[in-house]
């Protein structure tokens, strides 16, 4: 194409800001133009991250609607909660396309979203307006959109490990326990307790339990898959590793179906979707397979025992469980091959 596509990135001084000024930077299509920041204007990124010292808009400019509509076509927000509740509607009244990656407008419902995220919800036109941008369920819906909202880490390994068996009705929405794994690099950038070194290191544990604010997210698209009401048992972990998830998913079936029939209903789904990658039986992803890719890796297991299913899936909680799946969302809205800049395979070891 002639002309590259503007892209600035709000919040880039945080791992998925950052994430996604590092795959932009390989995309044919698009041109990096504004970096910015509300805690540090003015600074250079590379400061922040020397690995990301090629880019040619370099330094940092502040939070500044009137300033993105004249630098950008598009506009990431990888912002904290409640930011983008403010930004969004503004940018969107300029002209802008926005791709969120806040969980400010994933949930339909002001009120859920309050419950769970605890900050004020944005405004229900806004929140209607916003597509959900999971990228193999829902790609059809973010072809041409300008609004997209990006989905979770956990709910994005989650749901793809079960978008199959919810849209053919196989499952039991109310019988699903995720027992999910996550690097910590998913808690952000910023220091805390939990995070530092010394507390981590060595040492495996629970948090969130029956609180982690993506349990409702996953509730929303299982009843759309399904049509029935979704309530699951989500449990999270952190793990000391820097990136990946590993969501492992237990379920009943309605209806005894042979492991031979649930592989090939996952193989037909994901056909020709690039980033989801069926194991043979008997083999089972892991984060390390993954690691630094836009892919999500499933593996299944039928216990003839108990007549349970389990799904385990690997992803990248960095990239395709946020700046990955963005600039594939991108890619949909824009009409361009979904694995453009993303083609890339993982990084191992």
């Amino acid at each position: 194409m002639s002309t590259m596509l503007r892209a600035a990135i709000v919040g880039a001084t945080g791992y998925s800001g950052a994430e996604v000024v590092r795959l932009l930077l390989m995309h044919p299509h698009v041109a990096v133009t504004s970096v910015v920041s509300s805690s540090n204007p003015g600074a250079l990124l590379s400061d922040g991250f020397p690995h990301l010292k090629q880019i040619v808009t370099d330094r940092l400019d502040a939070v500044d609607a009137d300033l993105l509509k004249e630098k950008a076509d598009v506009v990431f927000l990888a912002t904290p909660h409640g930011v983008s509740t403010e930004l969004s509607p503004k940018l969107l009244e300029a002209g802008l396309k926005v791709i969120d990656i806040s969980g400010d407008f994933r949930l339909k419902s002001g009120e859920v979203y309050e419950q769970w995220y605890k900050h004020k919800p944005a405004d229900a036109a806004y929140l209607n307006k916003a597509v959900y941008g999971m990228s193999e369920v829902f790609g059809d819906e973010v072809r041409g959109a300008n609004f997209i909202s990006n989905p979770g880490c956990y709910p994005t390994a989650t749901t793809l490990g079960l978008a199959p068996l919810a849209a053919k009705g196989w499952i039991d929405p109310k019988s699903i326990i995720v027992d999910a794994k996550s690097g910590v690099s998913g808690a952000g950038r910023g220091l805390s307790m939990t995070t530092h070194y010394s507390e981590i290191n060595e040492n495996f544990y629970a948090y969130k339990v029956n609180k982690h604010q993506h349990t409702p997210e996953i509730e929303q698209t299982l009843a759309r898959l399904t049509g029935e009401e979704a309530a699951i048992t989500f449990t999270t972990h952190l793990v000391p590793m820097t990136r990946g998830i590993l969501a492992t998913i237990y379920v009943n079936l309605k209806e005894q179906h042979s492991e031979e029939e649930i592989f090939e209903l996952f193989r037909s789904y994901y056909a020709g979707r690039r980033f989801v990658r069926i194991r043979d039986k008997g083999k089972y992803p892991a984060t390390k397979e993954v690691w630094g890719s836009n892919y999500c890796d499933i593996g299944l297991s039928l216990d003839p025992r108990t007549g349970r299913l389990t799904v385990l899936s690997a992803i990248d909680n960095v990239v395709k469980g946020a700046a990955g799946q963005a600039v594939q969302n991108l890619n949909l809205m824009m009409g361009w091959d979904e694995a453009t800049g993303l083609a890339f395979s993982p990084v191992y070891p």
